[in-house]
């Protein structure tokens, strides 16, 4: 286990170097954050997580939502800037602490897949086109695209071909290594050991090379723009500033970061530890990251997550148990002590080109057809999320996913799939009549409520079996097949009373069935099963052989004997 824990951080350690770079600077902070950022987290997540492979540290997608957070609050590159994102990854480190001890890791729900799914596409883009005036060493900036693209657009004459060259350059040497370069090695007789190693350190192969060329022809005195002078050493650990105005203002960002970055991160975790059948504790899990952000909080790091690229790479590369974080972490301590003055000449369009390789492969924009084939409102759903968070920003698209989600969810529930359902011939089944072919009595009626029972949805049932009664003068009695109910609220409770009333009153008498146990036992802490004017059924069958038992029997009877009544003769 420890050679495999050792070789798995390794490769981690080089792939994580020009990450760590690429994502300070995408943050709006000095390089050498990135670097901080990715040692204490993964020491403390290998002593309190529970995933064996889960690589944390700096990722794109909270680095953007950093920036934006704190954009507006601090000039960008100033002590005050650096200052905000410690009090983020503080704040979200205390939040996902209180969450995880709290046991709300229930709250990562709300965003859907279809809302997940639309937002890293959207900040993908949105990382994407901020990251293409590095690549033409050009000035620009903006929280939107349509900001982005104000900013890049006049100044698009003073591009610089020596940055696009090496920017494009570096963009289809890293496409490459990830498609191409593991089958032409290994077609040319290297090993598939060998090939995947050197297709996971192409990055780090980038920026060697690029350095190279900076230095070898003095393309930073020519104006390309370059990382410059990294400080080498580690930070010694210290508290934020308590500023309550600053802290106030960054509340909300932070609670955004920690239940995005947690559903990033728990959705990675459990994907690989489903892969070795292991288990993950989603609490723990929040309890974990929560001390890997106050981690980078104490040594002047910003918040950080879970991170796929990185966890795939040390659970492909052996990592068996969480001591390979930790030895990464020592290579990254390493890597801040003695290889930063060897980044001084690295091109900013390299790590340029390494952020938008990383996010262009999260940008799925198939989903939206397969998502709206299936289901046109999470579809819409997910087309909301990415237009306002191209148009508005991340956290105006989160809170818009997450607030479409919810009415999403009420607006189905609301008005949930109610079905006349009818005996089977020949079984005890009762299905849709709509559907199937099956027998019903004329003076009963069925209604299947396909629907936990609450406020938004109580009101519709009233009305659903007011229906029933006014179309059906014959009918005597209304029985409510409560398969798929789970739950019932005081505002469902109180209508079922009233149906029961207004039942009672026409000379219609009210019957549940197939109640589940949970239910029945909040039920019978009301009066509605005192008053109620029928029955409390097992099953649907029972209630049927109760109010029509005739109809019941026969239905049972003669298809039974059409089943045994022998075959006819070929003729």
């Amino acid at each position: 286990m420890l050679a495999s824990d050792l070789t798995a951080a390794a490769i981690v350690t080089i792939m994580l170097i020009p990450q760590s770079l690429a994502y300070a600077l995408l943050a709006g902070l000095p390089a050498e954050v990135g670097l901080y950022a990715s040692i204490a987290p993964l020491v403390v997540y290998a002593l309190t997580g529970t995933s064996r492979t889960l690589a944390v540290g700096p990722v794109a997608v909270v680095s953007l939502m950093t920036a934006a957070a704190i954009g507006e609050l601090a000039t960008e590159g100033s002590a005050d800037y650096l200052a905000a994102a410690v009090v983020l990854a503080m704040l979200s480190g205390g939040m996902l602490l209180v969450m995880g001890f709290l046991r709300l890791g229930f709250l990562a729900s709300f965003l859907s897949h279809p809302v997940i799914s639309g937002f890293i596409t959207a900040s993908g883009l949105l990382i994407a086109a901020g990251q293409v005036r590095h690549l033409l060493g050009i000035s620009g900036g903006g929280q939107t695209l349509v900001e982005i693209l104000k900013g890049l657009v006049p100044n698009l004459g003073q591009s610089d071909l020596a940055t696009l060259a090496i920017g494009v350059g570096v963009i289809g040497w890293l496409v490459w290594a990830r498609r191409g370069m593991k089958p032409f090695l290994v077609a040319c007789g290297v090993s598939p050991a060998g090939a995947g190693l050197a297709s996971r350190t192409a990055p780090l192969a980038a920026v060697a090379v690029t350095i190279l060329l900076v230095r070898g022809f003095g393309l930073d005195r020519a104006g390309m723009q370059i990382v410059g002078a990294i400080p080498a050493g580690l930070p010694l650990p210290a508290l934020p500033a308590f500023d309550p105005g600053l802290w106030s203002r960054l509340v909300v960002p932070a609670l955004l970061i920690s239940v995005v970055g947690y559903a990033e991160s728990i959705s990675v975790a459990q994907t690989l530890a489903a892969k070795r059948r292991q288990r993950i504790d989603p609490d723990q899990e929040l309890i974990a990251l929560g001390g890997a952000n106050i981690g980078a909080a104490l040594f002047g790091g910003f918040p950080v997550t879970g991170g796929f690229a990185r966890s795939v790479v040390n659970f492909d590369a052996g990592a068996a148990t969480p001591a390979a974080g930790a030895f990464t972490a020592v290579g990254m301590a390493l890597a801040t002590l003695f290889l930063t003055p060897a980044l001084y000449y690295l091109p900013q369009a390299t790590l340029a080109a390494t952020i938008i390789v990383a996010v262009l492969s999260l940008v799925d924009l198939g989903a939206i057809r397969r998502t709206f084939a299936y289901s046109r409102g999470d579809g819409a759903a997910m087309i909301a999320t990415i237009l306002v968070t191209l148009a508005s920003g991340v956290e105006a698209g989160i809170l818009a996913g997450v607030g479409a989600s919810v009415l999403l969810h009420l607006y189905r529930t609301a008005r949930p799939h109610v079905a006349i359902v009818g005996q089977v011939p020949g079984t005890e089944h009762f299905r849709n009549i709509n559907r199937h072919d099956v027998v019903t009595a004329p003076d009963v009626v069925t209604l299947r409520v396909d629907e936990s029972l609450y406020f938004a949805n109580a009101r519709f049932l009233e009305d659903t079996v007011q229906a029933q009664v006014g179309a059906n003068p014959a009918l005597r009695h209304v029985v409510l097949m409560f398969t798929a109910v789970n739950a019932v609220d005081i505002s469902a409770l109180e209508s079922l009373e009233a149906i029961n009333h207004r039942l009672r009153d026409a000379g219609v008498a009210l019957h549940l069935s197939e109640v589940k146990g949970p239910v029945m036992d909040r039920l019978r802490r009301s009066r509605l099963l005192d008053d109620l004017t029928g029955g409390i059924y097992l099953t649907q069958c029972d209630a049927m052989q109760a109010l029509a038992p005739d109809l019941t029997a026969r239905t049972l009877t003669d298809s039974r004997r059409e089943t045994l009544r022998p075959a006819r003769a070929e003729p």
